[in-house]
């Protein structure tokens, strides 16, 4: 070392940081790379993404290469750095060129490295790998040697390096991907995305039209008022019963029923021939669920029962759609803001038959829905009986002033959201 000058070995120290500098960069690099965009990258083939796919595959054998290059030149580094300093400054030099050392090397070769590649993980990695392929199989006897002794302590443990742990993603999770889109998805899509992975937390009961809302055909009425029903009715299916809903024959399709039109042959005995089996959908049934049940069924329309086999009400495919979608025009049920009218004093009338579900989702408001499903149903629930006009409550953290009472059930309300306070936990 004596003959060698020491603006060489200044030089020498300079090339080493640099060394260190990519090391640090490629291993935060590669470590930091968006998993889903490489997989992306490596169904389209890019090479780069294809090498980089395929050192991760073994991170063991990547830390591995990265750490003995790393650790190799900062101690050759820490080595010419003492020299340097003992011939500038004697003794005192080891404690100078050690601290001047740490300093330059977490400056210039790990804290603003790392920090660069954190932020452009993909533009560091990708050429990165080119000569990281090519150490490893240069120091592979070294790595494989320094591997076999840190997965013997791994196994200690219990833990198989070779097993990486699982990449995919919760329903959780994937909600805050979909919000953190940003403009890279439009608001009504991300919207469309977030109601399909809330399908598995809603149930039919949810959705579906009560049984007290059932538009039905009475086989026993006149049949003048049958016919009524089926040429001026905004419904192409309509059940079918007997003097009650409990006494369903099926669904009646409007198509078969101009078909028995056309050929003279309509009648009730023909009509009752012509209705479509009856098909019954538990009430606890996630929508998810049921949606697939309704294309491997090929149905489009059921009725929902209860554990004890009664009928609770009716659910079609349309109304499993729409809570993706959103209504379509045809609905013939009121929308939230046709049940909400707001006031001039910053409350809102609010219909006791409003769906709570679908009022929170669009007011932005927090009532329970794990029990009742309308406003009507929650207030008496709370109440424990039927209560009077005037009467003023807080559920749920909401000031709620009973406005009308009708046929034993709460016909409207007014809720003031503005005097809202979180119920204590």
């Amino acid at each position: 070392m004596d003959e060698i000058s020491t603006s060489s070995l200044f030089i020498t120290l300079g090339i080493l940081i640099l060394i260190s500098a990519f090391f640090s960069s490629s291993e935060t690099g590669m470590m930091s790379i968006n998993p889903y965009r490489l997989r992306h990258l490596v169904k389209k083939n890019h090479s780069a993404a294809r090498r980089v796919h395929k050192l991760l595959d073994r991170p063991d054998r990547l830390i591995g290469v990265i750490l003995i290059g790393n650790n190799l030149v900062n101690i050759m580094a820490s080595a010419i750095a003492t020299i340097i300093g003992m011939r500038l400054y004697g003794d005192a030099g080891i404690a100078i060129a050690t601290g001047v050392l740490t300093l330059i090397i977490l400056l210039f070769a790990e804290v603003t490295p790392k920090t660069l590649a954190a932020m452009y993980p993909e533009k560091i990695a990708f050429p990165a790998s080119l000569l990281l392929k090519v150490l490893l199989k240069l120091m592979y006897p070294a790595v494989w040697l320094v591997n076999v002794v840190s997965n013997a302590m791994l196994a200690v443990f219990r833990i198989n390096p070779t097993k990486r742990a699982s990449a995919h993603l919760s329903s959780d999770e994937l909600r805050t991907v979909v919000h953190e889109a940003g403009t890279m998805i439009p608001r009504r899509h991300q919207n469309m995305l977030l109601s399909i992975l809330d399908l598995e937390k809603v149930t039919v009961e949810d959705i579906m039209v009560p049984r007290s809302e059932i538009i039905g055909i009475d086989i026993n009425d006149d049949w003048k008022k049958i016919v009524k029903q089926l040429t001026q009715g905004q419904h192409t299916m309509l059940l079918l019963y007997r003097d009650s809903i409990d006494d369903a024959v099926g669904f009646v399709h409007a198509r078969d029923a101009l078909r028995l039109l056309s050929r003279n042959q309509f009648n009730k005995s023909t009509l009752a021939r012509a209705a479509r089996e009856l098909y019954f959908i538990p009430e606890a049934t996630p929508l998810n669920v049921q949606l697939l049940k309704f294309q491997r069924n090929r149905e489009r329309i059921g009725l929902v029962v209860d554990e004890y086999g009664d009928i609770q009400g009716l659910v079609t495919l349309e109304d499993i759609l729409e809570e993706i979608v959103g209504d379509f025009t045809t609905t013939d049920a009121p929308s939230p803001s046709e049940e909400v009218h707001p006031q001039q004093d910053g409350s809102y009338v609010v219909e006791g038959g409003a769906n709570i579900r679908e009022v929170n989702k669009e007011m932005g408001w927090h009532f329970p829905t794990d029990g009742p499903k309308t406003l009507n149903g929650l207030i008496l629930e709370y109440m424990e009986e039927i209560p009077n006009e005037g009467i003023s409550l807080r559920l749920a953290g909401y000031p709620i002033e009973i406005l009308e009472v009708k046929d034993n059930m709460v016909k409207s309300a007014r809720v003031m959201p503005s005097l809202y306070s979180p119920p204590v936990q």
